[in-house]
């Protein structure tokens, strides 16, 4: 089994554009929420979001979106891209510089492309509507590429010219895990020298408004207090969208061509809770199993792991259920992760969750602090035992674990570590 590293991250997200904002973002516990703009008519009970500053994709001709002034795209590529596709390519792009990638290095058939999205309501909606408005032969061309759930998959491929493996993980808000994890697995195992693992949401109106219907969305209108994981008092999550990009490499190859390296991904494990069609099993079977899983893959116990970065979105089910998976998995064993949910400041991302908050581990690794659970005034009776920080801590873990729980039960948790462990 070849060793697997991280060497180039991107960020487009709610708490800042690029790495050095996500840093300051993550350390000193800025938020990105606010009150968004197309939730303001009285008949929205919700009122709060965590949008992308810097960009307005709001027009459905994507000639007219502006983003920032950096980043220079071909019309024929922007045709085809959903509000996220334009966040993804922008994040693609920061990552292949962060990397130092060369044009071959990155098109050749041993680098591929894993991505993980729910495709873009927004476009699909508006490309149907016009269909039935203008009648079907005067529908774009580009309504399908543009919309369907492996969008982000057609147009990276296209726009870098990806030669190797490409495919696109539908498993709802674990989804950047599995491409993340899949992706391990295909470096370790030999099949590619390199891949880049991307996730992306809309993050608009279409996105997120539908989940007010499973009241799983917080009605505060107070955005310093809206998302609030491991709090008692939690009664919902904010909705975010944006990309992030994760650039994994064999080791021996990064270290040959001088590549700075961020972490070595040690393993991950998954497994399902087999139990409800949106719920998470409410003692976290499937969690507790994935968890054993990822420390099993990389030899690990529950005591060398110094960092979690927890799913908890701030519903009472889903933190519930993970808080009784992490005693089951650590306090059994008397050790005390530091434990945090980063969703307080990002809102919930949806399927780019995992790869947002795997690649805040990798941060916590590489700049040597351990990011703080934001907004919790009174903690849960439920987390009694867990070592749950609400404050950023100046401390380097060693090994750091990212959970994602999905519908249908579905669970990933993957493992970070110092490349020098």
């Amino acid at each position: 089994m070849r060793k697997v590293v991280v060497t180039g991250l991107g960020f487009v997200t709610s708490i800042g554009n690029d790495k050095a904002t996500v840093i300051d973002s993550l350390c000193h516990m800025k938020h990105g929420i606010e009150i968004f703009p197309p939730f303001k008519k009285d008949d929205i009970p919700v009122k709060l979001a965590a949008p992308i500053k810097g960009f307005n994709t709001e027009s459905m001709d994507s000639e007219d979106w502006t983003y920032p002034i950096q980043y220079k795209l071909r019309l024929d590529t922007l045709r085809g891209l959903s509000p996220h596709g334009l966040y993804a390519y922008c994040a693609m792009v920061q990552a292949i510089q962060d990397a130092g990638l060369s044009e071959d290095e990155i098109s050749n058939p041993k680098t591929g492309l894993f991505t993980a999205s729910s495709g873009s309501v927004f476009m699909t909606y508006n490309h149907l509507n016009r269909m039935f408005k203008v009648g079907v032969l005067r529908a774009s061309p580009q309504g399908i590429i543009s919309s369907i759930v492996g969008t982000l998959n057609f147009n990276l491929v296209a726009a870098f010219k990806i030669k190797g493996a490409s495919s696109g993980f539908a498993s709802a808000c674990s989804s950047s895990g599995h491409a993340l994890g899949y992706a391990y697995d295909e470096i370790s195992l030999g099949r590619h020298d390199r891949m880049f693992v991307v996730g992306g949401e809309d993050g608009n109106f279409l996105s997120i408004m539908p989940f007010a219907g499973m009241r799983v969305l917080t009605l505060s209108s107070d955005p310093d207090r809206a998302s609030r994981p491991f709090d008692k008092n939690r009664n919902g999550f904010v909705g975010t969208g944006g990309a992030v990009v994760m650039i994994l490499e064999e080791e021996s190859i990064a270290r040959k061509r001088n590549a700075e390296i961020y972490a070595e991904f040690t393993g991950w494990g998954q497994a399902s809770d087999g139990y409800h069609v949106a719920l998470s099993h409410p003692e976290g079977n499937g969690l507790i199993q994935s968890m054993e899983r990822a420390l099993g893959s990389v030899k690990l116990g529950p005591k060398s792991i110094d960092y979690i970065n927890a799913h908890a979105p701030s519903t009472l089910a889903g933190d519930l259920s993970e808080m009784r998976a992490l005693k089951k998995v650590f306090n059994k064993n008397n050790s005390k992760p530091a434990i945090s949910s980063t969703k307080a400041l990002t809102g919930h991302a949806l399927s780019l969750a995992s790869i947002m908050e795997a690649s805040f581990s990798v941060l916590a690794i590489k700049e040597n602090f351990m990011p703080g659970s934001a907004h919790i005034e009174t903690l849960d009776p439920e987390a009694k035992g867990l070592n749950i920080i609400k404050k950023t801590l100046d401390k380097t873990p060693k090994h750091a674990m990212s959970n994602s729980s999905g519908f249908g039960g579905s669970n990933v948790s993957l493992i970070f570590s110092d490349p020098e462990h």
